[in-house]
């Protein structure tokens, strides 16, 4: 029997409530740790410089994601634009850090939705969520209306506040997030915020508490649960050794994990060594050994 998303078990009502309580966070906004307490209900904006409006880049059935997520209908995945953090390495920075993009309506964000579901899609796969998650409550119950049935992926840089995920409890099957940095130091030079380390911790916690370890169905398809993301960065700068340990001792010794190998010199990363080069086959090679050894499941 197909995997009902946990959304389609909440009311109308409820799923309303959720989204006009996050409306209520824009007046001033806190619904990421940056705490930047603007009025984006009247077009003010903080340090993810997104009003109430959602700005998206692109949407699509991604090919590229992580295999449990792309099945054989791929990720349904809606780029939002602009970022609560600055990674100055970021690979995407045209998007997050350039606002390449367009304003669309709630309607449309609906919509959108229901094409990727319509074009064959295992999920609908929300990149970069955090600046836009009133947007992306206020469509939902418009899109469930109308026959939206696909587990949702919050795809995030890890950089979230416990109340916000509270509000997504109950409605979010998958959780995706980032892990970037251990070290807080590190973080506020390399991504912005030096409580990042925290947060993330924090988050993942909250995140495990609500979804569990990730599950799949007979297809190998995930529906429900944790997979979280590592990128390897040159010189051991994220701290690897200690996110796996705290991912298999505090997460759960079955945390799905992605250790990611694909870092390159991007956006301002030539101008901060030794992010201006690229990842050493030895470096990747120590940290899914890291990961392995920690007794997590690689994804």
């Amino acid at each position: 029997m197909p995997y009902t998303p946990s959304y389609r078990r909440l009311s109308a009502t409820e799923l309303r409530g959720r989204s006009d309580e996050a409306q209520k966070h824009l007046a001033s906004c806190d619904l990421c740790p940056r705490q930047c307490r603007v009025n984006r209900l009247q077009g003010e904006k903080g340090r993810c410089r997104v009003t109430a409006t959602p700005v998206i880049s692109s949407y699509n059935a991604h090919f590229g994601e992580e295999r449990p997520l792309v099945g054989t209908g791929g990720s349904g995945t809606i780029f939002f634009t602009h970022c609560n953090l600055h990674c100055i390495f970021c690979q995407n920075w045209e998007i997050s850090q350039a606002g390449a993009g367009r304003e669309i309506s709630i309607e449309a964000l609906a919509e959108i939705m229901l094409d990727l579901q319509k074009n064959g899609c295992h999920n609908i796969n929300l990149v970069t969520p955090t600046p836009h998650v009133a947007a992306i409550l206020a469509a939902l119950p418009l899109a469930v209306e109308k026959g939206l049935q696909l587990p949702l992926v919050y795809n995030c840089g890890g950089y979230e506040t416990i109340e916000t995920l509270k509000l997504l409890r109950g409605i979010v099957d998958i959780y995706m997030p980032d892990f970037k940095f251990w070290d807080a130091e590190r973080a506020k030079l390399y991504c912005g915020p030096p409580d990042y380390p925290r947060r993330a911790r924090e988050a993942l916690l909250e995140m495990q508490r609500q979804v569990g370890d990730l599950k799949t169905d007979p297809r190998g398809i995930a529906y429900r649960g944790l997979l979280v993301r590592h990128l390897v960065l040159p010189a051991d700068l994220a701290g690897t050794g200690e996110i796996v340990r705290f991912l298999a001792e505090k997460i759960s010794p079955r945390c799905a994990v992605n250790i990611m190998a694909q870092y390159y010199p991007a956006y301002q990363a030539d101008n901060h060594p030794p992010l201006d080069r690229r990842l050493l086959p030895s470096e990747y090679r120590q940290a899914k050994k890291s990961a392995t050894l920690a007794g997590l499941r690689l994804i």
